[in-house]
């Protein structure tokens, strides 16, 4: 037996009948001596290029030969069952909805959070003053969408276009005071009513696919939350405000803060609500001064009105003053009346004026930054301080809204701060670096970090309620829009 098992381990050798003989040649006791043809105890024959195998022991015995190895029985992967999770690609992770996310993106939900996001419903209330009279265009517009494209598509593509159509004047105008050509005027006007006309169909197409879900409006929000940056920018550029650029910051910023407050107050009523004058009759007004810049150019904002001695421009900044008092009014009404959490928190049961850590610490930086600053950083640069702060509310925006719709807490510690704290650091430590190049580097860690946060959380949802973000899956989540009144405004959700 040792030659089996030098070759082949340890167990039971094979019972094909053969003879086990031991040292002696005898038949092994305990065997039935079987008569094989050609004599007894013959060997039996073996196939063409088979060798015998070697003598075990002193006497010579030969061993019968070892079964042929089993082929291995093929593995089948398992079936894949309707909830179960698909293999992951290369380079992926696992995030924490069972999703497959690329390792450079965030999974920024936790399991919990995506559940209490499926119960979500969109609320709103209000209806501007415009908006009775452009519902039939939009109505109009929306019919001459193909059914097959995604509201997502929708949205994104008059983002695109409301963001490029503003670089032109960006570019010519750094720090708002310089003239731009009359068609980069144009086509800013041109680009945001594209876009205001856009977004207001987002919503009308999704309910008309029946493809409504808590990803449209996270994205349509999302979307507004970086277009308001450059639309404030295309109004103070449109009037040449740098030249008075503490006029010029207040604008900009209370654009931001008014954009931020709206999303407030729905964290601590849990209702979108609008006012008379709200963001469609803000947009139009917005266009027409862009016109005006085109057709008269913007030196007609610097002439001045006899008798009272004050520039055209005021006149624009004196409409903002208005529209941002009545907006405060009724933002902070419903913030400071109390939420529909327990005992007046918010909708996540958390202290009504949380947010207003996040806001007011980048209103403080930026105030600080730019007044601070030895080499007029923001007088120079408008645009780029605009921006580079312009993401930063833009992300916790969008932490806001993700806040709202799965009823949770937002943390004060973001990496959204990361580019204003290097502006600050380098003012602290007496401008050691050129604070333009600085800025530069702040601008591009407050995009990348805006993007990636908002690819990270859009992919995760989309993996959690198995749609995709700009197709119309065949498997949608439920319509989910609540209504609260018959004036309710829907345009926005989808």
């Amino acid at each position: 037996m040792r030659g089996w098992q030098s070759r082949h381990g340890r167990g039971n050798p094979p019972r094909n009948g053969a003879l086990l003989r031991g040292r002696e040649g005898a038949p092994h006791p305990g065997r039935r001596h079987q008569r094989r043809p050609g004599g007894e105890g013959a060997r039996p024959a073996l196939p063409v290029g088979r060798r015998p195998l070697p003598c075990s022991g002193a006497s010579g015995a030969r061993l019968p030969l070892p079964p042929p190895a089993a082929a291995p029985r093929p593995q089948r992967s398992p079936a894949p069952s309707g909830g179960g999770l698909t293999p992951l690609p290369s380079g992926a992770r696992r995030g924490g909805g069972g999703m497959a996310v690329p390792w450079a993106l965030p999974a920024p939900l936790s399991p919990a959070q995506l559940k209490r996001l499926e119960q979500h419903r969109y609320s709103a209330a209000g209806r501007s003053l415009l908006e009775p009279w452009l519902q039939p265009y939009w109505a109009w517009l929306v019919e001459q969408v193909p059914l097959g494209l995604a509201p997502n598509a929708i949205t994104l593509g008059g983002l695109l276009l409301n963001c490029l159509t503003a670089l032109p004047l960006i570019a010519c105008c750094p720090s708002a005071t310089e003239q731009a050509p009359f068609w980069a005027y144009i086509l800013g006007a041109l680009g945001l009513f594209i876009y205001q006309s856009l977004d207001a169909i987002d919503g009308k197409q999704a309910r008309r696919t029946n493809s409504s879900s808590p990803l449209g409006e996270l994205f349509d929000h999302g979307c507004d939350s970086i277009s308001t940056v450059f639309v404030v920018l295309g109004s103070c550029i449109a009037i040449r405000l740098g030249t008075n650029p503490d006029w010029l910051f207040f604008c900009c910023f209370v654009g931001l803060f008014m954009f931020y407050s709206a999303h407030w107050q729905t964290y601590v009523s849990g209702i979108l609500r609008f006012g008379k004058v709200d963001v469609t009759e803000v947009q139009i007004a917005i266009t027409m001064l862009l016109l005006i810049s085109a057709y008269c150019g913007t030196a007609i904002w610097d002439y001045k009105i006899p008798v009272m001695g004050l520039e055209l421009k005021f006149f624009a900044v004196f409409g903002i003053l208005c529209g941002t008092a009545l907006s405060f009014f009724n933002y902070f009404r419903v913030i400071f009346g109390g939420g529909v959490g327990k005992n007046g928190s918010t909708i996540a049961g958390t202290s009504v004026l949380s947010p207003g850590l996040h806001i007011g610490l980048l209103i403080i930086l930026a105030i600080m930054i730019y007044k601070k600053s030895t080499t007029q950083l923001f007088e120079k640069h408008s645009c780029l301080y605009v921006l580079t702060f312009g993401f930063v509310n833009a992300k916790i925006s969008q932490k806001l809204v993700v806040a709202h719709m799965t009823k949770s807490e937002i943390c004060l510690q973001d990496t959204a701060f990361i580019g204003p704290g290097l502006l600050f650091l380098d003012q602290y430590f007496n401008s050691f670096v050129d604070e333009y190049i600085v800025l530069w580097i702040a601008l591009f860690i407050s995009l990348f970090d805006m993007l990636r946060y908002a690819t990270g959380v859009c992919l995760q949802i989309a993996a959690h309620l198995h749609i995709h973000v700009f197709r119309i899956s065949s498997h949608q989540a439920p319509e989910q829009v609540q209504v609260v009144s018959p004036l309710s405004h829907q345009n926005n959700m989808d």
